[in-house]
């Protein structure tokens, strides 16, 4: 064969290569080569914008992974951050499960040994606009709510999948976290909806799993008060008022004044627990010190703190990260070169402060009622929506019901240790604890959240003896 014969059959297979990559229903424009300072990988990522309103320019930035392996095979996972107003993409996709985290000096990336695509593609989505990299050319678009946020959302996936046809007949679940236990839920029932009325597409969905939900006011606000008590952050005389003299029956985030003088008084000195010096995410967690860490990130200097550890001052190299122009362009973002920079939680966003008043349940219910599965797991370190009010809500959930208990409560093992505890109801409701995990789970524990990830999609129970987990 001559030479140039050669060349020409290397060229052929390339673009033959290049053909098969993007025949199979990925969009070339949304690839991300390679973002600034990142390990080299074998799967693919995408990223970059869906329009929900063509006609105002509103539309929402996603990032998406492939699975580490097998990802023809493997389901879609959706994850959703909470706030309300805070990046799914900044939160989960490199935080808490995605496969990369931000090196210590904020200008490159280090891989996540536990990243949840090991067992899933995932996607993530700064939603609603106004979030991130998400946008709408029409202000008033910012003023959003629950309603508007899941309309768009629903709008999204639907075009999403105009964009990764070959993924519409994946298993879909949808995951999340804090007040993704409003967005996760009221997207579902949407999704649930659409399926019965369309006559086409149909999604896939399979399953919800919702990490320290915010559910339903009346349970999950006094149970912070508790938590601070159990852990020894109040004294006796602080709780006892607030037990006596509190009645969060009428307690909204629009009107806390509904409680009495004393209740407020006596709530007020208990919340000043939280100081600079306590994360109330995650209570054992060391503080990561601003003024030092973003002198350090200036100066290019390591700056990663450990603590149990977790990285305590990755926020702050994360939002350099970010904020770097090399790695908007790479991953398609800022488009329209917003006059804001990325932040993880948006300052033009205007959420209705009402909404978060809405008790979840009856939502769940509905799910449940679909048939589609339910999980709600809670780090065991997290005061902000401590698993004392998740577990009695769900508990009340299983009861309306009718369902019995199917597995009893018990512990759940990771490598031989023990990664927390678990009960299931009429085998479509579980609620599960991950020891010594806080408000963002995969964050604090990440190989406990992949163990449990890993049992959600695959449809199974958490391991109840020691040597049935993975060890790897």
């Amino acid at each position: 064969m001559s030479k140039l014969s050669w060349q020409a059959v290397v060229i052929e297979s390339v673009l033959l290569i290049i053909v098969q990559w993007f025949a199979d229903g990925y969009p070339e424009a949304d690839l991300v080569v390679r973002l600034p300072g990142q390990p080299k990988v074998t799967f693919r990522q995408y990223a970059g914008y869906v329009e929900v309103d063509l006609s105002v320019g509103r539309s929402l930035f996603y990032y998406y992974v492939e699975a580490e392996t097998h990802p023809d095979t493997k389901p879609l996972t959706l994850w959703l951050n909470g706030g309300p107003g805070c990046s799914s993409v900044g939160g989960g996709g490199f935080t808490e499960l995605g496969p990369f985290y931000p090196t210590g000096d904020g200008r490159g990336l280090r891989i996540n040994t536990m990243s949840w695509n090991k067992a899933s593609n995932l996607l993530f989505v700064e939603s609603p606009a106004g979030v991130g990299w998400s946008y709408s050319n029409r202000t008033s678009d910012y003023n959003a709510g629950d309603e508007s946020a899941t309309s768009d959302m629903l709008l999204f996936l639907l075009r999403w999948f105009d964009k990764f046809p070959a993924l519409k007949s994946h298993d879909l679940f949808l995951t999340g976290e804090s007040y993704a236990g409003h967005y996760i839920p009221q997207l579902a029932d949407a999704i649930l909806s659409y399926n019965s009325r369309s006559s086409g597409f149909r999604f896939n969905i399979k399953g919800i799993a919702i990490g320290n939900p915010l559910l339903k006011l009346d349970r999950d606000v006094p149970a912070v008060f508790e938590f601070f008590w159990s852990h020894g952050m109040i004294a006796d005389e602080e709780r006892l008022t607030i037990m006596n003299q509190c009645d969060f029956k009428d307690y909204t985030f629009a009107s806390p004044h509904n409680v009495s003088n004393i209740c407020h008084d006596a709530i007020r000195t208990a919340g000043n627990v939280i100081t600079e010096y306590i994360n109330n995410y995650d209570v054992l967690l060391d503080f990561c010190y601003p003024s030092i860490v973003q002198q350090e990130l200036r100066l290019k200097k390591m700056a990663t703190k450990m603590s149990m550890g977790v990285d305590v001052c990755m926020t702050y190299e994360r939002r350099l990260y970010f904020n770097l122009p090399e790695v908007q362009i790479a991953l398609h973002a800022n488009r329209t070169h917003l006059p804001y920079e990325w932040s993880m939680c948006s300052t033009q966003l205007n959420y209705s402060g009402i909404d978060g008043n809405m008790d979840m349940l009856p939502v769940l219910k509905r799910i449940i009622q679909n048939k589609t599965p339910v999980w709600i797991f809670s780090g065991d370190q997290d005061s902000v929506i401590p698993f004392t009010g998740s577990r009695s809500l769900i508990r009340e959930l299983a009861q309306d019901l009718n369902f019995e208990i199917t597995v009893p409560y018990r512990i759940w093992f990771h490598k031989r240790q023990v990664g927390g505890w678990a009960i299931e109801y009429g085998n479509l409701l579980t609620f599960a604890t991950v020891r010594g995990a806080a408000h963002m789970v995969p964050y604090a524990q990440p190989a406990r959240a992949l163990q449990l990830f890993s049992s959600f999609v695959s449809g199974g129970r958490l391991p109840n003896k020691p040597h049935s987990s993975t060890d790897d």
